[in-house]
């Protein structure tokens, strides 16, 4: 199971690290439309956050640290871990913020800390040849990682079952925003919120302990 997960992540690894080489530090670099839906998922990822006093934060598929700069505009009063399977993008990451000392960037698969929040931002999307299961169990894992490593809540997105079928890829992962929600609340917490109600094709969960 080791095996299949570290074979998993290299092959995420492999294809962010092209997009990133195609496209540079942008939207595009990290599979995402463009600005303003990478905005505006960043909007809803960060309703878990009160900016209004000083917090932590890990963020998982962190890429170039686009988070980052997007906290940065609404406070100065917290603690960054960005963390990524992509040498390629930690890298970017470490550079564009050299001068940022509460901005740290590690290469790996989960975060060497806790913090007060965990995010996660499309880093559920590309499941390539995986079954939808095993895709599933990968998700799953993920999220107790989330879990382990916040204190006082995480916030993920997904791309949605919901989609137009005609737009849909078979190298994306769909996922049921009403089964995650249900294993939220079973598994995580009694606060848990489903926002669904955004113009992209997707959906975040924020679980508040």
């Amino acid at each position: 199971m080791q095996n299949n997960r570290t074979d998993l992540l290299t092959e995420v690894a492999d294809y962010y690290t092209t997009k990133l080489a195609e496209h540079g530090e942008t939207p595009r670099g990290v599979d995402w439309n463009g600005e303003e839906g990478q905005t505006l998922r960043f909007e809803q990822l960060c309703k878990i956050i009160d900016t209004t006093n000083h917090f932590s934060i890990n963020d998982l598929g962190c890429g170039y640290g686009a988070l980052y700069e997007f906290l940065s505009s609404k406070s100065e009063k917290f603690s960054y871990l960005g963390v990524d399977v992509s040498d390629s993008m930690v890298k970017a990451a470490m550079q564009r913020f050299i001068d940022k000392p509460q901005a740290n960037f590690v290469l790996a698969s989960e975060p060497n800390r806790a913090a007060d929040f965990c995010v996660a931002s499309g880093i559920f999307n590309v499941r390539m040849g995986r079954s939808d299961d095993e895709w599933l169990s990968y998700l799953e894992a993920t999220l107790d990682v989330l879990d382990q490593t916040s204190r006082i809540g995480f916030a993920f997105n997904c791309l949605t079952a919901y989609s137009d079928a005609d737009k849909m890829r078979d190298y994306l992962y769909y996922a049921d925003p009403c089964v995650l929600f249900d294993l939220c609340k079973r598994r995580y917490s009694r606060n848990v919120a489903l926002l669904h109600d955004y113009d992209l094709y997707e959906f975040t969960v924020l679980v508040r302990k």
